[in-house]
């Protein structure tokens, strides 16, 4: 059997079949080179459920410890704000040796909430595929949802290197690019890539949604590409949103800080008809849509 057919676990245990979750059980089922056997785990036995019916798991339970018990690999994908909690319920049944990751937007908090509920024999590996829609559930899942899409790791002290080969070969398999850095490294560059435009899209769509009503209809009529863009990224899920902005608050208010002063710079310009600064700002803004296609990110 050639190396990269076998299978990196015997059983991965995902935990919350979300967008995410649900890729990579759909990216498994598709492949077979991820894991022998697939868990899935919901605490809402109405997504068990449909788990059940989608097909992209051998096993489906709400009973997390139990399924944390047979795992190699249990896969935290609940959100940012679930991780601890979770993590007490499942790392104590956990066999020695089992791998444990997770996939939170930020990192420096989950860890700090996973932290408490380590032990020396259960090697964790934090990580981040930067990958998604705005959709959420099972439904949601694609098994190519990863493919040439960066996956951040930022392994620990304590992670281990076979643990630590084991979850990369994993995303390379569902066809990531890998990038290894700090967890307190990784907040601010996703304060900057991700959380700050999903605050600016909601605020957007919110400041739309208190215009006076003959307004408020004219811009439902007569969207026009740029603001219906920001309500793609509006519609995705508001409780996994809150978590992220909470938990990585420190980076995200930071960023947002430096681009309150850009835009009052930029109204400045608007204000006093600084058209060398107006087109420098919509110079540099091309330049970088530029590179995201040559990166094949956009």
């Amino acid at each position: 059997m050639a190396e990269d057919t076998v299978p990196v676990f015997d059983t991965l245990v995902v935990i919350g079949p979300g967008l995410i979750g649900s890729s990579v059980l759909r990216r498994a089922r598709a492949q077979g080179n991820l894991a022998r056997r697939l868990i899935a785990v919901d605490q809402n036995p109405d997504v068990c459920a449909r788990v059940a019916e989608l097909g992209i798991a051998d096993e489906v339970t709400t009973d997390a410890a139990a399924a944390a018990a047979q795992a190699d690999c249990v896969m935290l994908c609940v959100p940012v704000g679930a991780m601890g909690p979770v993590a007490a319920q499942v790392v104590p049944a956990m066999k020695p040796g089992a791998v444990l990751t997770d996939v939170g937007s930020t990192k420096v908090s989950v860890i700090e909430a996973i932290s408490p509920s380590l032990r020396a024999d259960v090697p964790y590996v934090p990580t981040h595929p930067m990958a998604g829609t705005e959709f959420s559930g099972p439904d949601a899942g694609l098994a190519d949802l990863f493919e040439n899409r960066w996956c951040l790791i930022t392994p620990l002290d304590c992670t281990t290197t076979d643990a630590l080969e084991k979850i990369r070969t994993l995303w390379e398999r569902c066809g990531a690019r890998l990038r290894e850095m700090t967890p307190a490294h990784h907040d601010r560059v996703c304060a900057i890539v991700s959380h700050l435009p999903h605050l600016l899209a909601f605020t957007i769509c919110g400041t739309a949604d208190d215009l006076a009503s003959e307004t408020r209809s004219e811009v439902l009529d007569f969207a026009a590409s740029g603001f219906r863009d920001f309500t793609r990224i509006a519609a995705s899920d508001p409780i996994m949103w809150r978590d992220i902005f909470l938990s990585n608050r420190e980076a995200l208010l930071e960023m947002l800080g430096r681009f309150m002063e850009d835009a009052q710079a930029m109204a400045r310009a608007i204000r006093w008809e600084d058209s060398d600064y107006i087109v420098d700002r919509i110079e540099r803004g091309r330049k970088i849509r530029k590179s995201l296609i040559e990166n094949k990110q956009a």
